[in-house]
């Protein structure tokens, strides 16, 4: 048994699928199947059970992904840090973002990383925190931007910032408010805080399952004492802002996120003060490369600047 059985082995798992983990190896889907019987003849086990098209894995299966997965990420942190060894801090570097807040947080620092260490080659994705964990676990990125709290205990975070929230409301008085709140929003140059509490019933427009700051949202939500009536989910906060920009709800922002145009969108303090906390995540049983280590020593030393 080679090394490349294994990873066959874990793509199956993955994909759930032969023909669809095929596709992921670039190879025919029913080599990837002779290949596997051969595997399973040898070590004299079934690995995984065929039925009604779904591919599960046997208890022995189980424990051999587990084991394999450890090799295989051996293997991996062995070769990257064998190869950074002729370099001052390696050849590449793969970062995760989500939508929300990498394009407030990542430009100015990418510019910086760049310019400093021209040779790293950059690769940049951007997906839900929760797709975004997993490719971390998985050993395709080196390191994401998360927003607090990360899910997975095999994750370690180091802190980047932590920043208010905010609530956005259409510019003009709704029908669908309180009068206490129309009245806020008639003297939201006073800096009025908003009693929270108050937005019970309101509709609210959030972020979809899956993403890390809805989850901050619910929990605000529920230490005032009740659930959001969610009119609308998006994964995207600037569709969040226009829809409240277009009077169809209210939603809770990032302050790095707030729209500089007070025409469209009122931006309010809310009165428990909330914040959200911004995170580097990597995995803690992994090698951390030198130019994940370096791309996170460059946003402290930014921030002391």
């Amino acid at each position: 048994m080679d090394i490349r059985m294994m990873e066959y082995v874990i793509e199956v798992y993955r994909q759930q699928s032969f023909t669809k983990a095929a596709d992921q190896l670039h190879i025919a889907q029913p080599s990837l199947s002779q290949q596997m019987k051969k595997l399973e003849e040898e070590l004299d086990t079934p690995l995984f059970i065929r039925k009604y098209g779904q591919v599960t894995p046997t208890p022995q299966g189980r424990r051999f992904i587990k084991r394999a997965e450890n090799i295989l990420k051996e293997r991996d942190d062995l070769l990257r840090e064998m190869g950074e060894a002729a370099y001052e801090i390696g050849r590449e570097l793969n970062i995760g973002a989500p939508a929300v807040t990498g394009g407030y947080v990542l430009p100015g620092l990418l510019k910086t990383f760049c310019q400093t260490y021209p040779h790293v080659d950059v690769q940049l994705i951007e997906d839900s925190p929760r797709e975004l964990e997993k490719l971390l676990l998985a050993g395709k990125l080196d390191l994401a931007i998360l927003s607090m709290p990360v899910e997975h205990e095999s994750l370690k975070t180091k802190q980047m910032l932590t920043e208010p929230l905010l609530l956005a409301v259409p510019q003009a008085a709704q029908p669908w408010l309180s009068e206490e709140l129309n009245e806020i929003i008639k003297q939201a140059g006073q800096k009025e805080m908003v009693p929270f509490q108050l937005l019970e019933g309101i509709p609210f427009i959030m972020l979809k399952e899956g993403y890390g700051f809805r989850h901050v949202v619910m929990e605000l939500c529920r230490h005032h004492g009740f659930q959001p009536k969610v009119a609308f989910e998006t994964s995207h906060i600037q569709t969040a802002q226009a829809l409240v920009k277009n009077e169809l709800g209210v939603t809770v922002v990032p302050k790095m996120v707030a729209q500089e145009d007070r025409n469209q969108v009122i931006y309010l303090n809310i009165d428990s003060c909330p914040t959200r906390t911004l995170v580097f995540a990597y995995v803690e049983e992994r090698y951390l490369t030198k130019a994940a280590q370096a791309f996170m020593d460059l946003y402290q030393n930014q921030g002391k600047a």
